[in-house]
């Protein structure tokens, strides 16, 4: 590989010709010409840096774009990649050892040891290898195969040509060159993070019972029914999102406008990394990819944008085993006995010999006995479980994804959904310059209906399939196999013509709730439980979210800037229902004080005033939003929502109900007595301001946070971690990540601000590790530069030639 870096006169000059060139009407058609002429493996890309290290990668090829992106995600990021590389090929337990704890980017495993039993066996099972065998469109498509095999060989040359400085892996020998396969096989951790993923622990600690065991107290069906609940939650999930689209009869040109605010780790291996990618004449396309990846998953090109959010759909079903009685082994499928295959992983070890364990599978998928350690499924003499996961067979986000970018239309988008039903796990929001809207909830789903689960439903299944979408089926019966839709592209799940679908309505929004209230004024019915739920409380974000976005489209004439401002309003929709009720209660509290938790009184005089005061946001200089935050955690924590509202949710009136904070329950006081007492016991006032204590520090500097955790309804979502004797929020685990608000003017270059909150880099020694950060911090945004005349115009304008 050659480095070949240029004079800025010069390098204007080179980057004109390839504009000019990519302008030209009569450039032959670089896919036809791909066919022709295949790739010969010496592979090239030109990447254009511009402010915060955005690179502008120009390629002629799709595997010379992948190769492009490879080396740039592994300037920025190899230590998280190289990370994440260890994990697919399941080798953590040989460098870390097998107690320590992955960082749960790529799955639910709590120790070394069952992430790398699982991804060794799906490895040894030749699992990736099959479905990138399998033709399109079940199947990868040669360009994305192309891409995969560039991306490799893009991150092996930038590892030759490169000493690390990132101290996570400086001198490291498990940084590593990495295959096509591995690349894909990152993709396929991904697929599965909703279905497998949730269930490593289980899946590698699964063991038939011993001869003669007594079987474990099981909990009640209405425990394991909660439990599933909670499991499936997005209280407490590390992902969420925000997205939405106003069609042009709200906005102020006639043209569609797109926000877009997914809610990922700031740290680890799902943090997204922001390019652009052009093919002359055949693809350009702006936006976050998540790391590792080799195209674009939230952007938008010059006539379509698009976002996507953590969608309620059930990824997962399990099967209920009878087991033979004579050998815990085999299961009974219509009176035919049928035996599990037994597959045998072995994994290295750091000071210590290997170890090998048995994994267990089935006709349905690998026998589990928990899904998290809160739902336990436990293997007797008499009953397993089996997990199926359609995505375990989908290996497609990837053209999914290429789709989107070569859109020119909403329903351009909706094709793609539609020909390569590659998403897993998301929800897909999208707006045009035409003017359209759209939402969709078309994601790989098994293809349970209510009808089978009524029919086909064990005893546990009638418990938790309507409480959390979660079906347990009866495994013995044949004929309650999952089927096929004729419009599927995989047998088991859902076609597109099941999907909730709604086009053009003047706003559509989701915040991690279900279909039904996309637009309030136009709710979606009539789709299966396992989607998600219909006239069923929501979440305070979505609660706050459709109340802010229908304001927005009934006063009309939007702009770009009001997708910004709605960004970073960082009202608190709970404060606004609660904190009046609260400062009210508090003031007449006898003698002032409440008690704590732990029995003493707490004087809380001051707080009442406080609260009372309390502008109802979560910007930085806010004073009152820090006791606020502290006191709704535990009163939230102690009180069911059913109980916490004087005014019952009514599904006629969802968005303002429940309401009216029931201040007699005696959790009130105490949640009030224990977030004084823990803000005086760390020495923080009751008054302060918010980014004095919600801050991350980035080369030394403390920089300040805005924004409010989920159980506030912020749409600026930040999920901050306490350390009181470090002066209160000192990190952000996870939040808005790569934010982008996106319109259209009638011009060549759409209008886009975005803005990569954690910035691009995880290495504390570059520039850009803390840049954009500082931009977040004071509700800053960076100017997008898509097109190339933008691009030349940069005053950084740096220009590197890759080869390899």
């Amino acid at each position: 590989m050659r480095i070949r870096s240029r004079q800025r006169r010069r390098t204007v000059a080179l980057v004109a010709l390839l504009s000019a060139l990519t302008a030209t009407a009569s450039l032959p058609s670089v896919a036809a010409d791909r066919h022709e002429r295949p790739h010969d493996g010496g592979f090239s890309a030109t990447i254009r840096y511009t402010e915060y290290g955005i690179p502008h990668i120009l390629a002629k090829d799709y595997a010379d774009l992948g190769f492009g992106t490879g080396w740039a995600q592994a300037a920025d990021q190899v230590c998280t990649l190289a990370d994440g590389f260890l994990t697919v090929r399941g080798e953590r337990s040989r460098w870390f050892g097998p107690d320590a704890a992955p960082d749960g980017s790529l799955s639910s495993a709590t120790r070394n040891l069952s992430s790398d039993l699982y991804f060794r066996g799906v490895r040894d099972a030749h699992t990736v290898e099959k479905l990138l065998a399998t033709p399109a469109p079940a199947g990868p498509s040669a360009d994305v195969k192309d891409a995969m095999r560039g991306w490799a060989a893009g991150y092996n040359a930038w590892l030759r040509q490169h000493r690390i400085t990132d101290p996570a892996c400086k001198g490291a020998g498990w940084v590593r060159p990495v295959t096509a396969l591995d690349v894909a096989a990152r993709g396929f951790a991904i697929s599965v993070l909703g279905g497998q993923g949730r269930g490593v622990d289980g899946i590698t600690a699964a063991q038939p019972p011993a001869a003669g065991a007594r079987p474990e107290p099981a909990p009640s069906k209405a425990e394991l029914a909660a439990a599933a609940s909670a499991l499936f939650s997005q209280e407490d999930s590390d992902m969420g999102s925000n997205a939405v689209a106003f069609s042009g009869a709200t906005t102020a040109n006639g043209r569609g406008l797109l926000l877009g605010n997914p809610h990922y780790p700031w740290q680890g291996g799902r943090r997204f990394w922001q390019s652009q990618q052009t093919i002359p004449g055949e693809l350009d396309v702006m936006g976050g990819s998540l790391l590792g990846t080799t195209g674009i998953s939230i952007g938008h090109n010059a006539h379509v944008a698009w976002s996507h959010t953590v969608a309620t759909g059930v990824t997962l079903n399990l099967h209920q085993l009878t087991l033979d009685p004579a050998d815990p082994t085999a299961y009974v499928i219509d009176g035919e006995r049928e035996k599990m295959t037994k597959r045998t992983v072995t994994v290295p070890v750091r000071g210590g010999a290997d170890v090998t364990r048995t994994q267990w599978w089935t006709r349905y998928g690998p026998v589990v006995t928990s899904l998290g350690a809160q739902l336990p499924l436990p293997w007797t003499a008499t009953t397993a479980y089996a997990l199926n996961d359609p995505n375990a067979a989908n290996l497609r986000a990837s053209d999914t994804a290429l789709g989107f970018g070569k859109a020119r239309s909403t329903d351009d988008v909706l094709r793609a959904l539609r020909r390569s039903q590659g998403i897993p796990w998301v929800n897909t929001i999208a707006a045009d310059s035409a003017g359209h809207s759209l939402f969709t909830q078309s994601q790989v789903l098994p293809r349970i209906t209510d009808d089978l689960a009524a029919r086909c439903s064990t005893p546990l299944g009638k418990v938790t399939y309507p409480a959390s979408g979660v079906a347990v089926l009866d495994g013995s019966r044949g004929d309650c196999a999952l089927g096929r839709d004729g419009d599927a592209v995989q047998p088991g799940i859902f076609g597109p013509s099941r999907m909730p679908v709604l086009k053009d309505a003047p706003y559509v929004e989701n915040s991690n709730d279900s279909a039904w209230l996309a637009n309030a004024d136009r709710p979606l019915t009539g789709y299966e439980r396992i989607f998600g739920t219909v006239g069923t409380p929501r979440s305070m974000r979505t609660r706050g979210a459709v109340e802010a976005v229908a304001a927005m489209a009934d006063e009309g004439g939007l702009t770009v800037a009001d997708l910004q401002k709605q960004q970073f309003a960082d009202r608190v929709p709970a404060g606004e229902l609660a904190a009046a009720d609260a400062a009210t209660a508090c003031a007449a509290l006898p003698g002032g004080t409440a008690t704590g938790s732990g029995g003493a009184a707490v004087e809380v005089g001051q707080a009442c005033a406080v609260l009372a005061d309390w502008d109802r946001t979560m910007n930085t200089g806010s004073r009152g939003a820090l006791l606020f935050d502290r006191f709704w955690r535990k009163l939230t924590a102690a009180v069911t929502p059913d109980k916490l509202w004087k005014v019952p949710f009514s599904a006629a009136d969802p968005v303002r109900t429940p309401r009216a904070l029931d201040t007699r329950q005696p959790a009130f006081g105490t949640a009030l007595a224990d977030a004084v007492a823990e803000l005086r016991g760390a020495g923080i006032p009751l008054d302060a301001r918010l980014g004095d204590h919600q801050f991350v520090v980035r080369g030394g500097e403390r920089i300040p946070v805005h924004g409010g955790t989920e159980s506030l309804g912020v749409w600026n979502k930040v999920e901050p971690v306490w350390d009181p004797a470090g002066g209160g929020y000192t990190e952000v685990a996870h939040g808005s990540s790569y934010i982008q608000a996106v319109g259209w003017d009638g011009g060549r270059c759409p209008v886009a601000r975005t803005l990569l909150t954690y910035s691009q880099s995880s290495n504390p020694a570059s520039s850009h590790s803390g840049d954009q950060t500082r931009l977040f911090s004071g509700k800053k945004w960076v100017t997008e530069r898509f097109c190339a005349k933008d691009i030349l115009r940069s005053p950084v304008l740096k220009v590197v030639r890759v080869r390899g």
